[in-house]
């Protein structure tokens, strides 16, 4: 039985801690959908589009893999593209508590759609688009934390604002 599995997330940019978490993904099921959200309580510095392109980018190469993006409900997401599986990553203890109250209500809106958490490589434990982000903005090097086309087009798009 080849399962899909949903790996959400804003994505804004894309690192090396996601591309970890997606290649373990692949490793356990037939299909890895990276759903990327259009996040209208964030506002991101990419693009919805521009997430969507950089993810591709970064994940090229990758079996099973497809990249889109969505704005409607996680779960409805999720049926509509009759996956099985919610994946979640955990980089620390101060992960749990938010990702356990998610996985618990999208349990509540649909018994049906299991969350898988996912830890990444130790050497990614510690990387988020956020620090990815403030790194980049203060002219740090942040090429060990993401894809060059990403880094190219974080440093652009700073340089911009």
């Amino acid at each position: 039985m080849k399962i899909t599995a949903v790996y959400p997330g804003t994505f804004d940019p894309i690192t090396n801690g996601h591309y970890d978490l997606v290649e373990r993904a692949t490793q356990l099921f037939g299909r890895v959908i990276v759903a990327v959200s259009a996040n209208a309580s964030k506002i991101p510095t990419f693009s919805l589009d521009e997430r969507i392109n950089l993810a591709r980018t970064a994940l090229a190469g990758l079996p099973n893999v497809e990249i889109c993006g969505f704005d409607n409900l996680l779960v409805d997401f999720v049926h509509a593209r009759e996956a099985r599986v919610i994946v979640r990553g955990l980089r620390a203890v101060s992960d749990f508590e938010y990702e356990f109250q998610l996985a618990g209500m999208n349990r509540k809106l649909a018994a049906d759609v299991e969350t898988m958490f996912l830890m990444p490589s130790e050497k990614y434990a510690y990387i988020s688009s956020s620090l990815v982000k403030e790194i980049a903005a203060l002219n740090g090097d942040v090429s060990d934390f993401v894809h060059e086309v990403v880094m190219e087009q974080l440093r652009a798009k700073l340089r911009n604002h």
